[in-house]
């Protein structure tokens, strides 16, 4: 099979990653806060959710990170000189910790499966945006391929996360006015 579509094919399956990682939170937010509902409402509304989550992370999200870790490898076999490049450290320095966060999701996604949640869905929220930093951190990384970039980028980074903070603070806020 060629480069180039091999490097298609892993595009392909980051975007089906993320997406699974952006959406599998989301759910954590809706079944903690199904949890704080009154029992008849969580009774109808936690089986659903568990259900969709799981297929979610099951179906889509674990199959689309291991086929994700297959594809840039294949890549790299291509393209040895990568790892030689400043870039690329700190791509996979990222890329390692959107596996971690991965297996952090996973936790979440075993402890809300058998019914306890430690985590409130303002915390869900702000630990769904870290999944989007990190994308921030790698899109950037790869396009550009240099780690001078990377310091305006982690700049930038930085001010991606002040901004979604305010954001969640002003949901949250305007979600109470509205309760």
């Amino acid at each position: 099979m060629g480069f180039e579509y091999i490097k298609a094919l892993h595009i392909i399956f980051v975007v089906t990653w993320f997406a699974g990682l952006f959406y599998i939170v989301r759910l954590f937010i809706y079944q903690t806060e199904a949890m704080e509902r009154p029992d008849n409402e969580r009774a109808i509304l936690k089986p659903q959710l568990d259900l969709m989550a799981s297929r979610l992370w099951y179906i889509i999200t674990w199959p689309s990170a291991i086929i994700t870790l297959i594809f840039g490898i294949w890549i790299l076999s291509y393209r040895m000189g990568y790892l030689e490049m400043g870039f690329m450290h700190a791509k996979l320095g990222f890329v390692l910790l959107l596996y971690i966060y991965h297996l952090g999701c996973h936790k979440l996604f075993k402890e809300l499966q058998s019914g306890r949640t430690r985590w409130t869905s303002t915390q869900l929220r702000i630990w769904n945006e870290a999944s989007t930093l990190l994308l921030f951190a790698i899109v950037f990384l790869i396009v550009l391929k240099s780690t001078l970039s990377m310091v305006w980028g982690l700049l930038g980074l930085i001010g991606l996360a002040i901004t979604l903070m305010i954001a969640i603070r002003i949901y949250k806020k305007f979600r109470n006015q509205n309760s």
